[in-house]
Parts: structure tokens; sequence; C-alpha cells
């Protein structure tokens, strides 16, 4: 154990030093500060820079170098990079597709892409020095695209956290609010776009990890139902783990950025570059033109109640729509605190032994990862005790209902799962045909970003993602205020569970003031394009009330 120990700490400081030198070795211009043409590069959108490449205005080696000092900045800001590719970037970017529907568009990508001779150790000191040996599916078509991947962002170990947070790399900050999380698992990533050191980033989600991450960094994206963004080649944390399988998805820093790159991707035919896409082409106009949209608002999942911030900023969204003369109804959807048992049991089948198999003797985990695996791991009769005890003394069915299923698996018992996610998702089915809704809006999470090390108690409290995981239903987040002292002050409150009592520790709206608030919107399975529309809809009729989001704007 000690000697791993040492190769554990060997390992992440060889790590660091890497990225350290790289930065170093850079042309003295990438540390410098950004000219006047630059910082006008960065303010364009995606379909102008990519236009301006392919009539010549612009080269491509130009706009590398202006999002490379941009990210720079918000590396030295934040601590949100891993790998730095940029003197490949250089190449890649010299030879690249100019005529293509990304052409010149530098991307950053979460740790867990594959790109050829780059390690993807997603945090794990153990996994350091051992690159991919080629590039993934999703790496090659944007390459053919004319992107330019150039950075790669940070993770929290095990990548089941709300955090972004390892040994090998470090902890990565909120550019809003120090102290703050950025959003886990694609943490690193929202930091970034956030800061403006990106306009299009990639990440993956199981339980959150695009939406949460937009949610705490005043971002957008629109979670992929399977099937529907490349994946294969790329790395995880649990291989195999199919039962809530993470996708792929994309992040920017606007929502008409998000449009360009969704409708760029899917123009490329990913199915021709991915076996596990389906052959869907972009759809346009896919809202109905004959009858107000009608919108289904999901207050509360019965296991956490919205904080004062969270339910502002989607009354605000639900009052916006209404004037504007949509239909908006509160809705009662089959129970949600059953789609979080299920599914939660669906991810750590195992206990988590593949998710911590990597991780040395002596390296930090998240503690809300800590905290599940102790219970998923503690004896099945103590968890009986302990739920009879939640139960029948604390009064609190919620806490008892979801812990006493915490365990390892057998086949049998796997199976059944997802004989009751399929029956779950049947329920979902048939709520959405009776109501014929066109959409359903919630929050992301109960709480804006969390302090650091708040994950302890907040796992517990990803109810309003994880949903949607579980359904496998298309899911977007888009920013729409940021969190007010004096309006967001949480007064009186009784909470109803054990996991309100915990996550609500860490709400603050004095010292979380100024972190930004988002909404949720969910349309059907692989309804991405429907999805879009909607948000923006919503973008729409904030901005005619004069309440759209304002990007977080840092001059450097």
């Amino acid at each position: 154990m000690v000697f791993e120990y040492f190769a554990h700490k060997r390992a992440c400081q060889a790590k660091q030093k890497e990225r350290e030198d790289i930065i170093q070795s850079l042309p003295a211009e990438f540390q410098q500060p950004l000219e006047a043409t630059e910082k006008e590069i960065l303010s364009w959108p995606v379909d102008k820079t990519a236009a301006f490449v392919r009539d010549g205005t612009i080269d491509a080696v130009d706009v590398l170098t202006a999002y490379s000092k941009k990210a720079l900045k918000a590396h030295r800001a934040t601590n949100c990079l891993t790998e730095i590719l940029i003197p490949q970037a250089l190449e890649w970017a010299k030879n690249s597709n100019a005529k293509g529907p990304l052409a010149g568009v530098p991307v950053s990508l979460k740790d867990t892409a594959g790109i050829a001779g780059v390690d993807s150790c997603i945090g794990y000191s153990a996994w350091v020095g051992k690159p991919v040996k080629k590039d993934s599916a999703l790496v090659r078509l944007l390459k053919d695209a004319g992107a330019i991947p150039f950075v790669k962002t940070n993770v929290p170990i095990t990548l089941l956290s709300f955090e972004s947070t390892n040994d090998v790399f470090g902890k990565t900050e909120n550019p809003h609010v120090k102290g703050y999380s950025p959003g886990g698992s694609t943490g690193g990533e929202a930091a970034l776009l956030a800061y403006g050191g990106s306009r299009i980033g990639i990440g993956t989600d199981v339980a959150g990890s695009v939406r949460c991450p937009a949610h705490y960094s005043g971002v957008y994206t629109i979670k992929a139902s399977m099937h529907r963004f490349p994946k294969t080649g790329n790395g995880t944390s649990i291989p195999g783990q199919i039962g809530i399988p993470a996708v792929y998805s994309p992040m920017t820093r606007t929502l008409g950025d998000l449009e360009t790159f969704w409708r760029a991707i899917v123009s490329m035919e990913p199915w021709k570059y991915d076996h596990s896409c389906v052959p869907i082409p972009w759809r346009e106009g896919t809202l109905p033109t004959n009858r107000p949209l009608k919108w289904g608002v999901m207050w509360d999942d019965g296991v956490v109640i919205p904080s004062p911030a969270c339910h502002r900023a989607l009354e605000t969204v639900v009052e916006a729509l209404k004037s504007s003369g949509n239909t908006v109804v509160d809705i009662n959807p089959p129970s949600p605190y059953e789609a979080l048992k299920i599914a939660s049991q669906l991810v750590f089948a195992d206990a988590g032994k593949v998710v911590i198999s990597p991780i040395r003797f002596g390296e930090w985990n998240d503690r809300g990862v800590v905290e599940a695996l102790r219970m998923f791991r503690a004896p099945r009769f103590f968890k009986k005790i302990y739920a009879w005890y939640f139960r029948y003394i604390k009064r609190d069915e919620i806490y008892a209902g979801l812990i006493e299923n915490w365990s390892e698996k057998t086949v049998e018992e796997y199976f059944s799962l997802i004989a009751q996610r399929e029956g779950y998702r049947e329920k979902w089915f048939d709520f959405w045909n009776e109501g014929e809704f066109d959409f359903v809006l919630t929050v992301p999470n109960a709480l804006p970003a969390v302090p650091h090390d708040g994950m302890r108690e907040g796992f517990k409290a990803c109810g309003y993602t994880f949903l949607f995981n579980m359904l496998d239903y298309s899911a977007g987040v888009l920013p729409v205020t940021h969190v007010d002292k004096d309006k967001d002050a949480l007064k009186s409150f009784k909470p109803r569970n054990a996991i309100e009592v915990g996550v609500f520790k860490s709400y603050d709206a004095q010292k979380m003031h100024g972190l930004p608030v988002g909404v949720q919107i969910s349309g059907r399975r692989l309804e991405e394009e429907k999805v879009l529309e909607g948000m923006k809809r919503i973008e729409k009729v904030l901005d005619e009330k004069k309440l759209k989001y304002q990007l977080l704007e840092i001059d450097d």
C-alpha cells in the first residue's frame, strides 16, 4: 500500500508538471493579453466564425490562437483544463477542412474524450501515462467537419459528482463565485464556457452531468437521448453500465451556438462514424403552428423542494410563457421518487466495484461517492434496521424507501430493475399522451451551485435531472437569472425528510449571491430539435420582457 501511495503521488505530480510545461512551452504570444482583433473573434457566434473561415476572411490558426489565449486565462482563474492540446491543434488548424460546417471552430472536450496519443485518465492516477491509441468516433467527426479540438477539461474522479475535483488535476472553481462548484461531472467544461475560453464543449450525462454544470455555471446544453450523439471510443468510469447509460451531449456559451452545433453534428451523419447512432437527420419546424404550446410544470419532485432561488427562476419562466399566450399547467407526473429509487440502484448495481477499482491507496474520492458506497456496501440486515428507524421512528418514508434497497444486485435482481425501469417509462408515456404536452418544465436541481465538498449531502438531490436519464428523454438547460441575496433568502422552511435536511445545509443566498440559476425543459425521446425550439421560445419571451440572462463577461 505504501508503494501504491507513492506511485499515486508521483503520477499526480508528473501530470501536473506535464500540463504546466506544455503551457510554458507555447509561443510567447499565448501568454500576452488579448488584442482587440482577438476579442472581436471571441465575440463571434460559431456560425459566423465558420463562415469567415470558409470564405477566407480569417485563418483557422488566428481563431485558435484567440481561443487558446482566453482558455489559458480561464484555466489560471478556475483550474478548468486537463490536457493542453494547443501544440497539436495548431497543426490540425493548418490542415483543417476549411469547407466544413464547423470550419476553424475550436472545440473543447471533457477529459473522457478519446484523442489519439493523449491520456484520458479522468482523474485516476493509475490511468496517467496510458494514452488513447486512436481518435474516437466523435473526434474523427469533429475533425472532418473542420473543427479543432484544442483542450480537454476537468472532471470528478469516478465521474459521479456535481463537483469537479481529483488528485491528478486538482479542484475546479466556479468562475462566478469562488468557493463553489462549476458542476460535474462536466464541470471543467462549464467553467471554461462560462469564462469565455470556448464557445462549444462536449460532455457526458448519466444523472445530470451536462445539465447540472450548465445550471451551476450559466451556460446552455441539451442532453441527447441514447443513440443520437456519437460516443464510441471514449473513456468512462463504468464500462458496460447500461442500466442508465451515459450519453455524450454538447454544451455552449449561447443558445444560437447550441443550435449551430447540433445542426452541424447531425449534418455530418454521425451514424457513419459510430455504429451506435441512429440515422435520423436534422428535423426543422418541430413545433406545432395550429395551437398554443402546452407546457407542464413540475414544481417539486417529492424528495427535495426547490430552493427560493431555483423556484424564482422557474416561476419567472412560467409567468413569461403564460403572458405570451402559451398554455401552462401544473402537473403531478408518475412519481419522480420512484424513478430515483430505480435509477440509483441501476447505476450502483455492482455496489461501485468497477468505478472505484482504479483508485489507489491514499487517493482522494468525492465525499458524496464515499457516502453512497458506504451505504451500498453495508450489510443488508443493517440497512433494514436503519430503514426501519427512519420509517417508524423518524417518520421519514422517503429516505427509508431509498436506502433500504441500496445494495449489490444479483443478476435476477438486476433484470427485475430493468423491468421496473421499462414499466416506469410506460407510465410516463401514457401520462404524456393523456396530457398532450409539448414540454415539461422543472428546475435542474434544488439548489444553485453547491460549495466545495458539498456533495456529501448533495449527491442524494439529483432527482430533477436523473429522472430524464431514467426516461431517456431529450432535456435541455438554459440560464435564467442569478441568485439574489435579498430575493432568495430562505425564510420559514420545515424539511420533509433527511435528504432535504442535508441538502439545505448548503443553501445560503448571501454567500451564493451572483451564482447562475437555470431551468430545465424536457421533450420526449429523440426530440432534441423540439427541445431546442422550446428553449428558443423561452429565451424569446424573456427577452421581450427585458429578462434575458446576461452572460458572464470577463475582460482580460
